[in-house]
């Protein structure tokens, strides 16, 4: 094997999330570790030079970006192939559910998970016939699956049993930044963002599956039992159907004690997560759930859903709820305000947890699986 080619599609320095923080965090490894493969980083827009970490990548921008359903299918199907045509690529890294239907380069798909089969309603229309027609056409042509979680792993098989051979299963991580602070540093984040207060922290996307709307509620129940001065600080961007959300926000009779963080950068988020009271993570569905593993290495008690991947992810380490069940994640919130022994039992629980999870230990696994597609 000589030439590798990613799609970089995400690595955006101004809106790193999951998807791109899980390619840039193996890869920037892979790249190190293997100064003897050419990897070649196909970009739909103007790329940051930080994410070009040796001199073995070559960046490459092929243009119109994909933004929606026909772009999709443009970009994948005839661009990317022209693009790649006099580089002869060993394999082509499809790490966003997408691959391309034409190309003659064996591919390895990532599937973080197939939530649009489970709450279509969550999905923009266009979105959702393009996964619905496409997920099975693209898990047919390519010669190998990366997933995020054993239960994602199950999950693509139920559904699309032909592909189980090909799945392999490489896990999330959370970063080295994400430990905990001291109490001065903690009390001065407090200040920052909570005017001082102790707070329940939510990260991640402000969309329906999210499940905002019943932390908001169970957030009231809360504040009616313990009449505490504690917030609520949500740290993420406006995904898609937010509006609901932000029209109930504006007459919430806690709306003071709410404080809406937009995207933030690693180095903030990582602060913000190890002086949190709490993380609360109520997701209807995820494929793996990165937040818990960096709120449990940060030293930070959890509250998470019972669905989906992250029974799997939080272990025993973490209080977990119906994500339907409202006053039961009053319930936990109030668990966690009140029993100062359980709290300190999670967060021992928890450190023991996220150890259990590694970008390098990833890395190595994604490897071995671009190892097997080349090998067929």
């Amino acid at each position: 094997m000589k030439c590798v080619a990613l799609n970089a599609r995400f690595l955006r320095a101004d809106m790193l999330e999951g998807y791109g923080n899980y390619v840039n965090e193996i890869f920037q490894r892979l790249v190190q570790q293997h100064p003897e493969i050419q990897f070649i980083y196909i970009f739909d827009h103007d790329y940051d030079s930080r994410f070009i970490t040796g001199s073995n990548v070559l960046p490459l921008v092929v243009t119109p970006p994909a933004r929606h359903a026909l772009s999709f299918k443009y970009w994948y199907d005839v661009k990317v192939p022209l693009a790649l045509r006099k580089y002869s690529p060993d394999v082509l890294i499809q790490p966003y559910g997408f691959a391309s239907l034409t190309s003659a380069i064996p591919q390895l798909l990532v599937v973080h998970d197939l939530a649009f089969k489970h709450y279509p309603s969550f999905i923009p229309k266009h979105h959702l016939y393009y996964y619905r027609y496409f997920t099975p056409r693209f898990l047919k042509k390519v010669q190998g699956i990366v997933t995020v979680s054993a239960f994602s792993r199950a999950d693509i098989i139920q559904h699309y049993p032909f592909a189980a051979d090909k799945i392999t299963v490489v896990h999330n991580a959370a970063k080295p930044g994400f430990q905990p602070l001291g109490f001065e540093e903690r009390q001065a984040i407090k200040a920052q963002y909570a005017q001082g207060c102790e707070y329940f922290l939510f990260v991640g996307g402000i969309h329906p599956r999210k499940n905002l709307l019943h932390l908001l509620k169970a957030f009231t129940i809360f504040k009616k039992w313990q009449k505490s001065n504690m917030k609520l600080l949500v740290a993420g961007r406006l995904a898609w159907q937010y509006k609901d959300l932000l029209e109930k926000l504006d007459s919430y009779k806690h709306r003071e004690d709410v404080v809406l963080l937009d995207y933030i950068n690693d180095t903030a988020l990582q602060a913000i997560m190890a002086s949190a009271y709490a993380l609360v993570y109520p997701s209807f569905f995820e494929g793996f759930g990165v937040p818990i593993i960096e709120a449990m290495q940060s030293g930070t008690p959890v509250i998470c859903s019972n669905t989906g991947s992250l029974p799997e992810i939080a272990g025993n380490a973490a209080l977990q709820v119906s994500p339907d069940n409202v006053e039961e994640l009053a319930q936990q919130m109030q668990i966690l305000y009140k029993d100062e022994i359980k709290r300190s039992q999670l967060i021992q629980a928890g450190r023991i947890q996220a150890a259990t999870f590694s970008w390098d230990a990833s890395a190595a696994d994604f490897w071995r699986a671009i190892q097997l597609v080349t090998k067929k």
